[in-house]
């Protein structure tokens, strides 16, 4: 299996307009996985005590902690805080690795809802106590087109003692989901389209603050890239085998590099004649490469244009053929080459801000 890419999307209001959502969520993304977070606080000071939560555990992930070892941490703080004044949430997490693997920890948060590719369902959980807490876990793996909604209290108790007499429990989100993919609902959508039905099924009442996050995966799109040759020259035809067997879009950046790869696939090495941009620099065609350009001046131009507005860009222009494939890639791998280029030592570099490569 290759590379899976984990769509994110999350729907969240306050319980009542105007006031601060209670509820918090976050997500990042590693070399190896993607995590999502949920937090819902609980008594005076919630927003925080939500926020704080979620900082507290990507901390503890961010510096070293594994998933399960950072959870029991944030639990044991959480007993401690619990009815004193101490911030205190109850919170989710979930990890999906590249290859799909996933975990979901939760404490005091409803049963997450898996979503596969004709139907949903609520995703079994097993119940351990952690000290006098209990927890849950639920171990899965996710394929293209499946997906994993994460959601706050406010969702399953949505229109209890009004709309619904004991609220909207995790079976009758999963059979609201179903209908939706029933009538043909993308996956995408599903966070917005339950969030909305709990706000529909609060009505006037106050209810509580509604959250959903959701997490959909597909085939990541990864792009690679190659630009500055070895530093020793030995090693020139293990480095390319090693680029050409990365995955997905592969981009040589540089003229040496690029006939460094020429050499070891016995290919010729051509100028795009179709480049007409009158401030990049031409790119170049090698059969089983997909895009060549130039090396320093190219990725600078590269370096200055990512924030700028594409309509604005030259359409025949290698600098504008990068900025495609790097802007629409999940993923990028590189290889930087680390021998020294010294006419980047020459003064008319420095003059027009041109950047090393491992700068830029």
């Amino acid at each position: 299996m290759g590379y899976l890419h984990v769509e994110i999307t999350a729907a969240s209001s306050s319980k009542k307009a105007g006031d601060a959502c209670g509820d918090a969520f976050s997500s990042f993304r590693t070399t190896g996985a993607t995590v999502l977070i949920l937090a819902d606080g609980i008594g005076s000071g919630i927003k925080a005590n939500a926020t704080m939560a979620i900082s507290r555990l990507e901390k503890l992930l961010n510096d070293g902690f594994s998933l399960r070892r950072a959870f029991t941490s944030l639990v044991a703080t959480m007993h401690e805080a619990r009815g004193t004044d101490m911030p205190y949430a109850v919170f989710t997490v979930a990890r999906v690795l590249n290859n799909g693997e996933t975990t979901v920890l939760s404490y005091e948060m409803p049963d997450a809802i898996f979503v596969g590719r004709h139907a949903a369902s609520v995703l079994k959980r097993r119940n351990t106590t952690l000290g006098s807490e209990v927890v849950g876990e639920s171990n899965l793996y996710l394929e293209a087109g499946e997906a994993l909604l994460l959601f706050s209290d406010g969702i399953t108790l949505a229109g209890i003692g009004g709309r619904t007499r004991t609220g909207w429990s995790s079976d009758e989100v999963a059979r609201y989901v179903n209908d939706q993919l029933v009538t043909g609902a993308e996956k995408r959508l599903l966070a917005e389209s339950v969030h909305r039905q709990a706000r529909d099924l609060w009505g006037k009442k106050v209810g509580d603050d509604c959250s959903v996050l959701g997490a959909l995966c597909r085939p990541g799109k990864v792009a690679s890239i190659f630009s500055g040759p070895p530093a020793d020259k030995e090693h020139d035809n293990k480095v390319v085998d090693d680029f050409l067997a990365l995955p997905g879009f592969k981009i040589v950046c540089g003229a040496t590099t690029a006939q460094i790869v020429a050499r070891r696939l016995s290919r010729r090495l051509q100028i795009n004649p179709a480049d007409s941009s009158l401030i990049a620099p031409p790119g170049y065609s090698l059969e089983g490469i997909d895009l060549v350009t130039e090396g320093a001046v190219t990725l600078n131009q590269l370096f200055n244009i990512l924030d700028a507005d594409p309509d604005h860009f030259e359409p025949d222009s290698s600098v504008t053929r990068l900025y495609d494939a790097i802007i629409s890639a999940d993923r990028i791998n590189f290889i930087i080459g680390g021998s020294s280029n010294h006419g980047h030592a020459d003064i008319a570099f420095k003059q027009q801000g041109i950047m090393p490569r491992y700068k830029v």
